[in-house]
Formats: C-alpha cells, sequence, structure tokens
C-alpha cells in the first residue's frame, strides 16, 4: 500500500498542518524599529512592545531589568522600561512568549532622533541620479565610521490608513552601510554632531521621499485616508518608539499653493499630529527654511511670483512660535540659484544639531539662532531696525549690507541703504523721505549678508503685512 493511499496518512498530516498553524499564530514578534542594532532612547519610561496571541503571557528583559505583560484582545502588548540610568554598552533585548524566544542583538541605549521631509532631507550622503552630490562625498563616506550611530532607514510606501509597522532594519553607521542604504546626509550630519557633543549613542530614523507635500505627512482628524498616505505608511508604524525629538526639512513642494499663510498651520497640524500619535506633548521639533531657488523660473509652470517663497519663509517663521521648535536658516547655503537641492548638507546638520543642543539639551554656549527682526521705529527719512540675537551684527562678506528694501505710504518698495549702527540696522533711500515699512530677503532669490557674530544668517522678514499694498 502506497503512502499516498492511506487514509490515516491524511489525517495525521491535516493534523500536523493544524498544529503548524496553531503555533506560528502563537509567536511573539516585534516591530522594525526593534531590531539587531536598534538604539533605545534614554528616558524614564521607553516603550517596548508587539504582538502575540490575545492574553498571551510576555516577559521583557534587558539589562537588569524585566517587565511582563499580556497581550490584549487585539494581541497587542506593551511594556515600559526605565532607561535613565542603562549602561551604554550593547547589550541584548530579551523577549519571551508562551511558545518562542527573541533575543535582539546589539541594543544601545541613547539619543533617537526621527528625520523627515521631502529630498533636501532625503538627499544622500553618496551620489543620487539627477542631483550634483554634496562636498566632498567621497571622503564623508569613507570618514562615516561611527559603530555608536546606528540608522534606520524606513522604505518608501503609501497607505491608506495608519500601519502598525514600517519597513526597514537597523544598521551600524559605517562607509559600508550608509552609502548603500542612501541614508539622508543632513540627518547624517546632524547626528554625528550629536553624538560628538554628547559623547553617547545615537539612533537617526530616516523618513523622507522627494518631491512631496506637506499634507500626505500629517495625521488626518479620523486617523485614516489617502490624504495621510505617507504618515500611515511610514510614520505611524514608528510609535511608540520612544525619540528625543524630530528634525524636518519641507515645503518646496508646497511653495505652488495661492495661500501660502496657510503653511504656518499645515505645519502645526503635522507636529501636533505626530507628538499625539507618539504621547509626547512636548515633542522638541526642528526645522530648516527653505533655501533660495529660481522657483518662478525653473517652476514657471506652477510659480509665477518671485515673492512666493518669501511668503512661504515667512510662515515657516511664524511656526517657530510653536512651543518647542525652532527652525535654522539656509539663505546663505545656495551655490546655485537653479539647483533646487543646495549641495552644503553639512551645515544644514550642523545648525539643526547646534539648535538641538541648545534647546533640547541645555548648551546655551552653543549659538543656534541667527538674527530675528523684532520692531521698527521711525527716525526721519531713517528706518531703525531691532533684531533679537543681535550681537555682533554685520555683513558676512564685510560689503555693504543687501536686500533690504524701504517703502512709504504707497507700498511702493525701492533698495534701501542699510547699515549696523549701535546694534541695530538703519535703513534709508533717497526714493523714500517717509518710510512706513522695511523688508529683507523678500525674493526668492534673496542670498543677503546680514550675519550675527556666531555667523548665522538674519531671517527674511517683510515688517508689514496687511497696511500696505504687497
Amino acid at each position: 500500500m502506497t503512502s499516498t493511499s492511506h487514509p490515516l496518512r491524511h489525517l495525521l498530516a491535516a493534523a500536523a498542518a493544524l498544529l503548524l498553524c496553531a503555533s506560528a499564530g502563537a509567536v511573539v514578534r516585534l516591530p522594525a524599529v526593534l531590531s539587531d542594532h536598534a538604539v533605545l532612547q534614554r528616558a524614564a519610561s521607553v516603550p517596548v512592545w508587539g504582538w502575540a496571541d490575545p492574553q498571551e503571557a510576555v516577559t521583557v528583559e534587558f539589562g537588569k531589568q524585566s517587565a511582563s505583560t499580556r497581550a490584549g484582545a487585539d494581541g497587542r502588548w506593551r511594556v515600559a522600561l526605565d532607561l535613565r540610568q542603562a549602561a551604554s554598552a550593547p547589550a541584548v533585548l530579551h523577549v519571551r512568549g508562551a511558545a518562542n524566544a527573541i533575543a535582539v542583538d546589539d541594543v544601545l541605549v541613547g539619543e533617537v532622533w526621527l528625520a523627515s521631509g521631502q529630498s533636501n532631507m532625503e538627499k544622500p550622503l553618496g551620489e543620487k541620479s539627477g542631483q550634483k552630490p554634496i562636498p566632498n562625498h567621497e571622503q564623508e563616506i569613507a570618514a562615516a565610521d561611527y559603530p555608536d550611530i546606528r540608522l534606520f532607514k524606513v522604505l518608501r510606501k503609501k497607505a491608506g490608513q495608519p500601519l502598525d509597522d514600517v519597513n526597514g532594519v537597523w544598521e551600524r553607521c559605517a562607509p559600508s552601510s550608509i552609502g548603500r542604504i542612501n541614508f539622508s546626509a543632513a540627518a547624517y550630519f546632524f547626528g554625528r554632531r550629536l553624538h560628538q557633543q554628547l559623547r553617547a549613542p545615537v539612533g537617526l530614523i530616516d523618513a523622507t521621499w522627494g518631491g512631496t507635500r506637506i499634507e500626505p505627512w500629517t495625521p488626518s482628524a479620523s486617523g485614516t485616508g489617502n490624504s495621510s498616505a505617507l504618515f500611515n505608511g511610514m510614520i505611524a508604524g514608528l510609535a511608540p518608539h520612544a525619540l528625543r525629538g524630530a528634525i524636518w526639512y519641507q515645503g518646496e513642494s508646497n511653495i505652488d499653493h495661492t495661500d501660502l499663510s496657510r503653511y504656518t498651520g499645515q505645519m502645526q497640524a503635522l507636529i501636533e499630529g505626530w507628538r499625539r500619535h507618539w504621547g509626547q506633548p512636548d515633542l522638541p521639533f526642528y526645522y530648516a527654511q527653505v533655501a533660495p531657488h529660481f522657483y518662478h523660473i525653473v517652476r514657471r509652470q506652477t510659480v509665477l511670483d518671485p515673492q512666493a517663497a518669501p511668503r512661504l519663509w515667512e510662515a515657516q517663521a511664524d511656526a517657530a512660535r510653536i512651543p518647542h521648535t525652532g527652525m535654522i536658516v539656509t539663505t546663505d547655503l545656495v551655490d546655485d540659484l537653479y539647483d533646487i537641492h543646495p549641495r552644503d548638507k553639512q551645515t544644514v546638520g550642523l545648525r539643526l544639531a547646534n539648535l538641538a543642543l541648545n534647546q533640547t539639551y541645555g548648551r546655551h554656549d552653543i549659538a543656534a539662532f541667527g538674527p530675528a527682526f523684532r520692531a521698527l521705529a521711525i527716525d526721519g527719512k531713517q528706518a531703525v531696525l531691532s533684531f533679537d540675537h543681535a550681537d555682533g551684527l554685520a555683513a558676512r562678506d564685510g560689503k555693504p549690507l543687501t536686500w533690504f528694501d524701504i517703502a512709504g505710504a504707497d507700498g511702493r518698495y525701492f533698495a534701501g541703504e542699510a547699515t549696523v549702527r549701535d546694534g541695530k540696522v538703519v535703513v534709508t533711500s533717497p526714493h523714500v523721505p517717509a518710510p512706513v515699512a522695511v523688508r529683507f530677503g523678500w525674493d526668492e532669490a534673496a542670498q543677503p549678508n546680514l550675519i550675527n557674530g556666531a555667523g548665522l544668517p538674519a531671517v527674511p522678514f517683510r515688517s508689514t503685512r496687511e497696511s500696505l499694498p504687497q
């Protein structure tokens, strides 16, 4: 009698298959962001979570800590670890369920930051087709040997509802890895600066997609919908992995919007939405103001006005009023106004890191802000401008100050002559005998030279928005 004809063998095979399915269903599993080489945030309550069978007992061990729980009716489970005093050496995260055990190897405890946005945050340390590489990219890659910096590249994915997980793996930062995974240059330089200053491990999560608007990165009010496709597919599944903060570089794709003042509210919706999703209401959020570029020439079908970019800059600057946020300026980092991807991502990462060091880590000895307009006073034919962060006001190149325009009550702006006097900037024009308003850097191509003593560029602004024709 052959094996294929015996009915008992069929029954045994079916029973074995059922047992296999049952045991597979009971396997405890973890999200992608909790995998070998991960970095956990040094904090009092750090989530470790995953999935198992409903009511299955799960135990988590890390270092000297142990925590147990049971999966809920939906199979989800979660525990919290206190990692404030965790050792700096790599350790193993052990997770055990009823049917299996997981050992997550080479886990560090340090500072975890999420980097997101469009192509200027996405721009890699190595070469990318259609883009000029960053300066000295080959040397930078060769020097990127930092085993205590870990990189997690989220693969591109859109979704109609928030996903439980993302696609990606952690990598040790090394010349062999950072170029291979096309990791964000700005995020890398940000993390390298933090690592060197804090002398602590750093975990960087790169969730970027070139050419994207802000809307799909923003959680929708109902939590579902294609309008939030990138949040759903690339951000939602990272939570609740504890973060120290987030960095953001986006806005170029929103410049074609007719009402650019809306961008401030859109940023607030994104920031507050992410904070709610993580359960971290004070999550630091630092971002780059988009750089000068010939938008109305290169993108003339969608951007008609060379003042569209300044209106976005204004909206971005307004968003810095949201608590626990900050903005860096990039007007001095462009070597080709026809290229929407400025090559100098070293300075972008440095400035974002200095902002985090100053604001989040209390390193107030590190300068983080350029001059920001505070007030306008009129003294006869002179418009006198006061600035915050104004110590050491000067011209970067030692030449006369550039990109100051001055207007009278008729709203007609003329190029002004501007000089630094007693820590303020005085602007005049023979065409404006009775000034009432000043604007600075108010053109998509503006690369002004006003800096403070720390060498940081001034924020573009206009002193009035509504009372004069613009």
